[in-house]
């Protein structure tokens, strides 16, 4: 893939919509996703490639995060803008190349972490049943690879076609230093005293439930918090670095879904060397065409909350080594350099949407 593999980027459209993203906050993939590609530029431009009959997928530059920003009232519950937009830069390629009429957009990609790419009003958290960002464009909806940090099969994601791309909340643009600091703390009694960690709110209603079963029942060993993390320390939301200390004090992190399936947390954990328990259902699991989440995560149904303590407490100690190995093999996979590094984030992306251009013709 690394030798081979080309991607067309559109030059159509003008920022801040198109060609830039947010490299900040929670939708930073997708801005450092746009930003790298950009940025790639000849003698060495890596996978991009400016010759059109040599690319294997074409890439749609456009920002949902930065749509949203521009041209979403408040509240208004109003997609038309969206939609219109989405539609408006399909059909200005369509018109001006062949190659999105050659494959009804097939081998054509976009990007997005906001969580309206598939369906969520990010004002309110509520989920809206209307039409996704993507499907402003039928073909672009049904035909093109759709990568998305919330890949929800019960809404739509298709495994088979689209691409699970992990969430990293970037508070500063950067991975928090506490998280990078090395080495990190061995599994043992005195270093990790904790069995599992969570802070947060009650962003639906899994996080609800979580909460209402284990908020205080035993913060010695088993702390779960709602955003109310002991006097002086952080919670989660950037403040201070107490919140990602839990974390490499803690044998597992938990995982769970928020308003959408997917949480920042994962990747998080991972980076703490800490074991995710991926709390969430129909969640397609970020790079699972090549990486066996089993062999470094816990996965525990939402109904299995209840007795979320006792099936983490039954796993044996040599099989948490193990998962804690598993992480440490796979970290690299999750980490965002700029440039970007062989088999990092950046690469193990454009690997999935590899994968998924190999099983089409267009001609």
């Amino acid at each position: 893939m690394e030798r081979r593999f080309k991607v067309y980027v559109y030059e159509e459209g003008e920022p801040p919509i198109v060609h830039e993203g947010p490299c900040k906050n929670i939708y930073a993939v997708e801005g450092r996703f746009i930003e790298e590609l950009e940025l790639m530029a000849p003698p060495r431009a890596g996978v991009r490639t400016w010759d059109p009959a040599r690319a294997h997928a074409f890439f749609l530059p456009f920002s949902v995060s930065q749509m949203v920003q521009l041209a979403y009232r408040p509240l208004s519950y109003d997609l038309s803008p969206l939609r219109a937009l989405v539609a408006d830069y399909v059909a200005v390629v369509a018109s001006r190349h062949p190659f999105w009429n050659r494959s009804s957009g097939a081998d054509h990609f976009m990007l997005s972490c906001h969580d309206w790419a598939n369906g969520r009003d990010p004002m309110s958290g509520i989920q809206w049943a209307g039409p996704h960002a993507s499907r402003g464009h039928p073909e672009l909806y049904a035909n093109s690879i759709r990568a998305l940090c919330n890949a929800n099969t019960s809404e739509g994601f298709r495994p088979a076609k689209d691409v699970s791309i992990p969430e990293i909340n970037l508070y500063d643009g950067d991975t928090p230093r506490e998280l990078l600091a090395t080495p990190a703390p061995s599994l043992s009694p005195a270093s990790r005293p904790f069995l599992a960690f969570f802070a947060g709110g009650r962003h639906g209603h899994v996080r609800d439930l979580l909460l209402r079963h284990w908020k205080g029942r035993d913060p010695a060993t088993f702390p779960v918090y709602e955003y109310d993390l002991p006097s002086g320390s952080g919670s989660g939301s950037g403040a201070g670095d107490t919140y990602y200390s839990y974390m490499r004090r803690s044998r597992f992190c938990l995982c769970p879904s928020g308003h959408e399936v997917a949480s920042p947390r994962v990747v998080e954990a991972i980076h703490a060397e800490c074991v995710p328990v991926v709390v969430a259902d129909g969640y397609a699991l970020p790079f699972a065409d090549v990486l066996r989440w089993e062999a470094f995560s816990v996965a525990v149904a939402v109904a299995d909350v209840p007795r979320l303590r006792e099936v983490l407490e039954r796993i044996p100690a040599p099989e948490v080594e193990r998962l804690r190995d598993g992480v440490r093999l796979v970290k690299r996979h999750f980490m965002l350099h700029q440039p970007p590094a062989r088999l990092d984030m950046f690469h193990m992306i454009l690997h999935s949407v590899w994968l998924r251009r190999l099983n089409l013709k267009t001609e």
